[in-house]
C-alpha cells in the first residue's frame, strides 16, 4: 500500500494476510455459545443477524463480479475493454476490509447504545429517516470529504491508492486506505444512528441500507453502463442516482464527478465533468463486437479447476490453480451444474480478454470437460464446437486461433488438420502449442544451417520441424529406431526433398555436425553429452528433442 508511514494509511491486519479472518473468531464463538449453549439466548439475535449480513455483503460483491465479467452480459455496454490486469486484481485482493471494519463498528454501537438493542425485525418509518439522513448528511459530507482527498497531500498519502485502478471493477469501490474507509464507515453509520435516535431503527433497515450501499458502490465501479436511457431521462433521475459511466469519468479525469451516489452535489458544487452526458449517450449506443487478433480455444478440465475462472472467483483466477479447501463444498453443486452445462450448451463462450504485449487476445471455451474427450459418443459434437469456433473466428477476421489441450488431440481431429483440409480457404491461421513451438524453434536457427541432428524427431513437434527443415534443403538426421515411423514422416515430405530426411539410430551420428547450434533438453544434457557436443551452442528445448546444426 502507498505511503504506509502516513497516519492510518495501513490496515491493522494488513500484514496478517488471510489470517485476518481470525478477527471474526471471538464473535463466531459468541454466536455459537448464545445459540446452542446458553439457557438465556440473546433477545435480538444480534450476532446471527450480523453474520448473515456479512455473508450477504460478500454475496453482493461476488454477484457483481460475475455479472460484469461475463462477456455476453457486459460486452455491449462495457466502458473500457482489455484494461484490467493481474496487478490490479492482486492490489484489490483485500476488498473486504470495509466489511470487517463496519462489522466491528456496528457491534460496538450495539454494545454502547441502548437504542441499538432489541430492535424489531422491520419498521417502515425508519426507511424515511434513513433516506433523509443519507441525502442530507452522508451524501453532502462525503462529497466534501472526497474533494478534500483530492488535494495534493491527502491524495498522495491516501487516495492515490484507490486511483491506481484507472479502470474500476466492482471490488475497486472498497479498496482504500484505512483512514478513508473509517471516515466512510462513520458516514454509513449516520443514517442508521439517525433512525435509531428517532426510535425507528430495525434489523431489516440495517440490512436494507448496508446492502443497498454496497450494491450502489459496485454499480458505480462496474465498468458497464447498465443505466437505460429511458430511466436516465426520467425527471430528476440524473441528479439523484449516478451511473457507471459517470463515476468512470472520475477515475479517468480525477478532477470531477466526486459524489457518493447523488450527482446533485456535483451540480451544486460545479464539479460535473462536461463530457458526462455525451459519454453516457455514446456508450448507450452499444459497442461493436470486439474482434481479437488471437483466440485461445480452451476447454474445462475438471469441476474444481472450472471454479477458478474470472467470472466466478476473480482473485483465484489470477493465481495458479490449487484445490483450496473452501472449494470442495462447492464440488457437488458444481458437478450438477456441469451436467446441465453439458446438456444445454450450444456454443463456445468468451472466458476472458487480455493483452499480450499490444495484441488483443481472447480465451474462448468449448463447453466440455476433460472427461468428455474420452467418451466416444460425444467426439463428433466436440468437433462441431471447434469447427464452428474456427469458422466464426475466420468470419470475424481473427488472425490466429490456437487449439488448446485436448482440442488438438490427434485422435479427435488430427491436431486440427481435419478442419484445415475441410476448409482450405480459411484466412485464420489454425495452430496449437506444438506448431507454435516448432515455429519458435525454426525461427531460432541461423539461416546458413546445412544439417541438423534431431532426437525425438518422430514426435508431433519433431515431425513438424523435420518436414519444414527438409523442404528448405537442410539435411535432417532423425534419431529413431522405428523405421516405420521414419518412413511415415518421409512419405509426407515433398518428393524432391525426401532424401533430406535421413534415419540414424545412435546419438553419435550427431557428433559429425561442425561448430554450430545445438538444442538440448536439460534432462538429456549429461556430462557425456557436454563432452560430445562441446563445440556446439546449447539451447533448452522440449523434453524429447535436440537439434545440432552445421
Amino acid at each position: 500500500m502507498v505511503h504506509q508511514a502516513a497516519f492510518l494509511a495501513e490496515w491493522p491486519w494488513e500484514r496478517l494476510g488471510n489470517y485476518k479472518y481470525w478477527v471474526y473468531a471471538p464473535f463466531l464463538l459468541k454466536l455459537f455459545r448464545t445459540t446452542f449453549l446458553s439457557t438465556h439466548p440473546e433477545a435480538d439475535n444480534w450476532y446471527f443477524y450480523m453474520f448473515a449480513l456479512v455473508i450477504a455483503r460478500y454475496t453482493v460483491q461476488q454477484a457483481w463480479n460475475s455479472v460484469t465479467r461475463f462477456h455476453c452480459f457486459s460486452q455491449r455496454y462495457e466502458i473500457h475493454s482489455y484494461a484490467v490486469g493481474f496487478e490490479q486484481i492482486d492490489r484489490e485482493y483485500h476488498s473486504d476490509n470495509h466489511i470487517m471494519l463496519q462489522f466491528l463498528l456496528v457491534t460496538l454501537a450495539h454494545a454502547w447504545f441502548p437504542s441499538f438493542r432489541n430492535m424489531p425485525s422491520w419498521n417502515g418509518e425508519g426507511l424515511l429517516w434513513v433516506i433523509i439522513f443519507h441525502a442530507g448528511i452522508t451524501e453532502s459530507l462525503y462529497y466534501w470529504m472526497h474533494r478534500a482527498f483530492h488535494t495534493e497531500d491527502l491524495y498522495k498519502n491516501y487516495h492515490s491508492f484507490h486511483h491506481q485502478s484507472v479502470v474500476p471493477e466492482p471490488p475497486t469501490g472498497f479498496v482504500t486506505t484505512m483512514l478513508e474507509q473509517l471516515l466512510q464507515s462513520l458516514l454509513v453509520c449516520v443514517p442508521i444512528l439517525g433512525a435509531a435516535t428517532m426510535g425507528t431503527a430495525s434489523m431489516g433497515l440495517i440490512f436494507a441500507y448496508v446492502i443497498t450501499f454496497d450494491f450502489l458502490k459496485c454499480w458505480g465501479h462496474s465498468n458497464v453502463e447498465f443505466v437505460p436511457t429511458w430511466f436516465r431521462n426520467l425527471p430528476g433521475a440524473k441528479y439523484l442516482i449516478y451511473s457507471p459511466s459517470y463515476h468512470s469519468l472520475h477515475h479517468t479525469e480525477q478532477k470531477s464527478n466526486f459524489c457518493l451516489f447523488m450527482p446533485l452535489f456535483d451540480y451544486l458544487g460545479g464539479t460535473v465533468d462536461p463530457k458526462t452526458d455525451s459519454f453516457y449517450a455514446e456508450l448507450r449506443k452499444g459497442n461493436d463486437e470486439e474482434i481479437p487478433e488471437f483466440v485461445f480455444l480452451a476447454h474445462c478440465i475438471d469441476v474444481l479447476s472450472s471454479l477458478q475462472i474470472g467470472f466466478l472467483f476473480r482473485t483465484l483466477s489470477a493465481h495458479p490453480f490449487e484445490a483450496h479447501w473452501f472449494l470442495w463444498p462447492l464440488w457437488l453443486p458444481s458437478a450438477i451444474a456441469t451436467t446441465i452445462f453439458w446438456c444445454l450448451s450450444q456454443d463456445t463462450f468468451v472466458l476472458h480478454k487480455y493483452y499480450l504485449y499490444k495484441l488483443k487476445c481472447m480465451a474462448w471455451v468449448v463447453p466440455r470437460y476433460g472427461f468428455h474427450y474420452f467418451l466416444p459418443f460425444g467426439l463428433d459434437r466436440i468437433n462441431d464446437f471447434i469447427e464452428k469456433a474456427i469458422l466464426d473466428a475466420d468470419e470475424k477476421g481473427v488472425k490466429v486461433l490456437s487449439l488448446a489441450a485436448l482440442n488438438k488431440n490427434e485422435a479427435l481431429n488430427g491436431g486440427g488438420m481435419l478442419f484445415v483440409k475441410k476448409h482450405p480457404n480459411l484466412r485464420v491461421r489454425v495452430v496449437h502449442g506444438n506448431t507454435l513451438t516448432a515455429a519458435v524453434i525454426i525461427k531460432t536457427l541461423p539461416e546458413d544451417v546445412k544439417e541438423v541432428f534431431m532426437n525425438g524427431a518422430t514426435s508431433k513437434l519433431g515431425r513438424a520441424i523435420a518436414l519444414y527443415l527438409c523442404s528448405r534443403g537442410i539435411r535432417v538426421l532423425m534419431l529413431t529406431t522405428s523405421k516405420e515411423r521414419f518412413e511415415t514422416i518421409q512419405k509426407e515430405a515433398p518428393a524432391k526433398f525426401k532424401n533430406n530426411l535421413i534415419q540414424v539410430t545412435k546419438y553419435q551420428a550427431g557428433q559429425n555436425c561442425k561448430v554450430g547450434h545445438t538444442l538440448f533438453h536439460s534432462c538429456l544434457y549429461s556430462l557425456k553429452s557436454q563432452t560430445e557436443y562441446k563445440h556446439n551452442t546449447i539451447f533448452p528445448m522440449s523434453s524429447s528433442i535436440f537439434v545440432c546444426c552445421e
